[in-house]
């Protein structure tokens, strides 16, 4: 006969590996929804990152090599890189960002063609890429120029 201890402990191991189970389910499920999409102009001189990540907004940010013309003054909360990168989400306006990493490379999105996703919209031409969001708010960046609108 078994003991009632040794029962009650192989039901709770079951509980415990049965939440387990789900918890790393749940877990593997939030991580296959994240997205990470890069493209670049045919330069190579602008380059955008895609994120829909578990528990962030999701954005588009696109870092220009050159830099932004004008260059924006820096904050004085930055000690990273800094004149060179916008980013935005679904809806709202336009940021400059304040980053250690960098959205350039990718797939080239050849001029003439518009890259469409979730609510985001980027033309490239040989004159510069323009992206826009959901509320029509977004960003021009070229060698020469970029402007917010």
């Amino acid at each position: 006969m078994r003991s009632p201890h040794r029962v009650r402990s192989v039901t709770v191991l079951a509980a415990v590996l049965l939440a387990a189970l789900v918890t790393t389910t749940v877990v593997g499920a939030a991580a296959r929804g994240d997205q990470v999409i890069q493209f670049a102009t045919p330069s190579g001189n602008i380059g955008c990152v895609y994120a829909r990540l578990s528990g962030s907004p999701t954005d588009l940010r696109c870092d220009i090599r050159s830099g932004l013309r004008p260059k924006p003054a820096r904050p004085k909360n930055c000690d990273l890189d800094w004149g060179d990168s916008l980013a935005m989400q679904r809806h709202g306006g336009v940021n400059t960002v304040c980053h250690g990493d960098t959205a350039l490379g990718g797939k080239p999105l050849a001029y003439g063609r518009t890259w469409r996703y979730d609510g985001f919209t980027c033309t490239s031409r040989m004159t510069g890429l323009t992206c826009k969001n959901l509320s029509g708010h977004g960003f021009f960046l070229s060698r020469e120029r970029s402007r917010r609108f």
